[in-house]
């Protein structure tokens, strides 16, 4: 998993255009919002208003129990306060005064959706549940997600409380390379203290490679879902927000982005992707090469092609192993990504003493011959 977070990390970068929808599948979703993410490649695969604000309920807890992963030991102990006692919406009722591990909180959150759950682990890893959320800002400005904010650590709806169909997915990708955080929304059933809990999240039995990741639902929000799953190293996250047949379209959504995109090299590091004129060298052309591999999903009928960076030549010298630009993978158009190239031979530049040479064999070349008449003519 750490592989395919380095992958996904460097592919978001170089990402800047394509954006293709299932054949088909554009009327078949229910949802208002939607948003489907190749998470090796980084690939769209699928986008339905990705960007538009919305309540997100539960969801919110993808956020929460980051944070908490990141910040705090789950193996430490809690006593659960007052203040995390009977939380309005869904809950692991908790009670107060009983001792808990973080570990067994972050799975009644993310589990069972508990409110209570997100208002102790709040407390514990932010002091104050105003604290904890400021904390929960600070990491999606990290993450860049340019759409979100969070007033609360459960999603109680509030004005100031939002994200987006492609934020959640962005996050919920680097989430799930959190191994406590996969731990966690994997989990189908555990026991937490003295309770028996049951994931909310039906896919974890019907879609094969299912690992996660969060429901939610209020009256305003509709029904959001956040759904993950990994097949042969590749995983895909997709997102719904306001959609009443959701099962269904995350089953549908998955297994198309499976069995219609695969996932393929394009560039390996090293290989020679192009050739650059050089100006003023010893020789006339210099190979590049690529420093990174980029891999991509593709659909049967793409097929990518490269353009290096550039206006095609480079003054001389070019010295073997030093930064040459990029080149672009193109599908059908538009540019997906680019890799950094260098060159891949020392091309020195032509000497002075060639160079006065050479140009004075050409001036000389172009001067009018004076023609000696013989005498008698």
């Amino acid at each position: 998993m750490r592989r395919m977070k380095r992958r996904f990390a460097g592919t978001v970068a170089a990402v800047l255009a394509a954006v293709l929808l299932f054949p088909g599948k554009a009327q078949a979703v229910s949802a208002r919002r939607a948003y489907v993410l190749d998470a090796v490649s980084g690939r769209v695969l699928y986008q339905r208003d990705p960007d538009e604000r919305s309540l997100i309920a539960s969801t919110t807890k993808i956020m929460t129990a980051l944070v908490v992963c990141e910040q705090c030991n789950v193996l430490d102990r809690m006593r659960i306060p007052k203040e995390a006692v009977g939380i309005e919406g869904s809950s692991m009722y908790l009670k107060e005064g009983e001792v808990l591990s973080l570990q067994e909180l972050l799975y009644g959150l993310m589990l069972s959706s508990g409110n209570d759950a997100a208002v102790a682990l709040a407390i514990y890893c932010g002091g104050t549940v105003e604290g904890f959320a400021e904390m929960m800002n600070d990491k999606a400005r990290n993450l860049g997600l340019t759409g979100t904010h969070f007033e609360n650590p459960n999603g109680l709806d509030s004005p100031g409380h939002y994200s987006t169909a492609r934020d959640l997915a962005v996050l919920a990708s680097y989430a799930m390379e959190n191994p406590i955080f996969y731990k966690t929304v994997s989990a189908k059933s555990v026991k937490a203290g003295d309770r028996f809990l049951t994931n909310h999240n039906k896919l974890l039995w019907r879609v094969t490679g299912a690992d996660g990741v969060k429901t939610g639902f209020t009256k305003a929000a509709g029904r959001i879902l956040v759904s993950s799953a990994t097949r042969d190293g590749r995983r895909i996250i997709a997102v719904t927000i306001d959609d009443p047949n959701d099962w269904q379209d995350h089953a549908a959504l998955l297994e198309e982005g499976f069995s219609r995109y695969q996932v393929k090299r394009i560039v390996s590091q090293g290989d020679v992707v192009g050739t650059l004129e050089v100006e003023g060298g010893l020789k006339q052309q210099v190979e590049v090469r690529a420093t990174e591999d980029f891999t991509y999903a593709l659909a049967p009928e793409e097929t990518p092609r490269l353009a290096l960076s550039g206006p095609g030549f480079v003054y001389a010298p070019a010295v073997e192993g030093k930064d040459a630009g990029y080149v672009y993978v193109l599908i059908q158009g538009k540019a997906v990504g680019k890799v950094p190239v260098e060159y891949g031979a020392t091309i020195e530049q032509i000497p002075e003493e060639e160079e006065k040479s050479f140009l004075e064999k050409l001036i000389a070349a172009q001067k009018p011959r004076r023609v000696r008449r013989r005498s008698g003519e």
